[in-house]
């Protein structure tokens, strides 16, 4: 590393704009450290260091005899590092594996996002709401990185932390009790961590992230309703990811409805999987009017772009309404879910508490040797 004891004095306006344009963070590729804070005790510092692209110093790296004195305290050539990143890239023997152009790129790139970041409107900033049995470990799908980049660029986390309220109970899902629990859990949770920020936060939108249960997912889009303004997301399998995707084709759901009048009232959500009828008779009896939610072909990544959410919303909207019609409302609609995640959830969120038929949810469990009651929605 090239020395000089007649370094360059940075004008003060260059300082200033250096630390505005890089956030007070490292702009070497992919470190982004904090500037100003102390890693371990979290005191306040500045332990930034301002590089040279093309070095003030002969025999610095990347030296220019036009370009290095015409550009020594000039703003386009000078980017705050931390130490380690400095220490990296401003040796003369890596002069090959950074290059001017390569630091030049790297300083952009960062400007570029600290500029958009720091313009977010209120609008555009949404919570990441998580709700699963994995919240937290890095391994998961669901964690804050993956939500972050479903939402960008539509929207942008409102707080560097998601919203977690993730499932408790060491119960097995089986019993009765387990799901006594975690609906209790979640209520909970809601409304300490979600019902909180209604109305309280500047940020009003929330982003929904949900690997659970289905029974769970659809009670949590019941706790959502219309009164959140909210959008829910959906991990796709090929590609993995949970950004929604911009498919061409068209998913057209369907109504099948029920071919007898029976007062026990089925509704089977076929779109991960087909569901027999006689897979529901075993658990309501053969006397049973069954209805289907369903599309051509059902399958566990079905489900890849928002206009194929929203038409699933106009179809579960549609088929409660006629379910009501039909056998009047007196009845319970007994539900028997094989569906995404998103779907399931806003399966709550379409249901009206005020208009709608209480719903059980069932589960297939395969202790069990079948579907099992889990919830009531009423």
């Amino acid at each position: 590393m090239a020395k000089n004891v007649n370094r360059p004095n940075i004008p003060p306006k260059v300082k200033t704009n250096l630390w505005r344009s890089s956030g007070g963070r490292c702009q070497f590729n992919n470190c982004n450290t904090p500037l100003w804070l102390h890693k371990a005790t979290m005191d306040q510092m500045n332990k930034a260091y301002i590089a040279h692209i093309f070095a003030f110093s002969k025999g610095g790296a990347r030296y220019d005899e036009v370009k290095s004195p015409l550009l020594e305290k000039d703003f386009s050539n000078l980017m705050l590092v931390c130490d380690e990143c400095h220490r990296t890239f401003d040796d003369k023997s890596k002069e090959e594996e950074y290059p001017a152009d390569r630091l030049i790129t790297m300083k952009r790139v960062h400007e570029e996002r600290i500029e958009l970041l720091t313009g977010i409107a209120p609008d555009m900033r949404s919570h990441i709401l998580l709700f699963g049995a994995k919240i937290g470990q890095n391994a998961s799908p669901l964690n804050f990185h993956s939500a972050t980049q479903a939402i960008l660029p539509n929207y942008y986390p409102s707080m560097p932390r998601p919203v977690e309220i993730g499932m408790q109970s060491a119960l097995e899902d089986h019993a009765e009790s387990y799901w006594l629990a975690e609906e209790e859990n979640l209520i909970i949770k809601f409304k300490s961590e979600v019902q909180y920020l209604k109305g309280k936060h500047e940020t009003q939108h929330f982003s929904i992230f949900g690997l659970a249960p289905q029974p769970l997912l659809i009670k949590l889009g019941t706790l959502l309703g219309d009164l959140y303004d909210a959008e829910v997301y959906q991990l796709h399998r090929e590609p993995t990811t949970w950004k929604w995707l911009d498919q061409k084709y068209d998913v057209k759901h369907q109504i099948v409805p029920a071919s007898t009048d029976h007062k026990v009232v089925a509704l089977k959500f076929e779109l991960s999987a087909t569901i027999t009828d006689d897979r529901i008779k075993n658990s309501l009896g053969e006397e049973s009017s069954i209805w289907s939610i369903t599309h051509s072909s059902p399958n566990n990544d079905y489900l890849k772009s928002r206009l194929h959410l929203q038409d699933f919303r106009r179809i579960a909207r549609k088929a409660l309404d006629q379910i009501k019609a039909r056998h009047g409302e007196d009845v319970i609609i007994h539900v028997f879910p094989a569906m995404p995640v998103s779907t399931a959830i806003e399966l709550g969120r379409v249901w009206m508490p005020k208009a709608d038929l209480a719903m059980i949810i069932y589960d297939q469990n395969r202790r069990e040797g079948g579907f099992i009651k889990t919830l009531k929605i009423s």
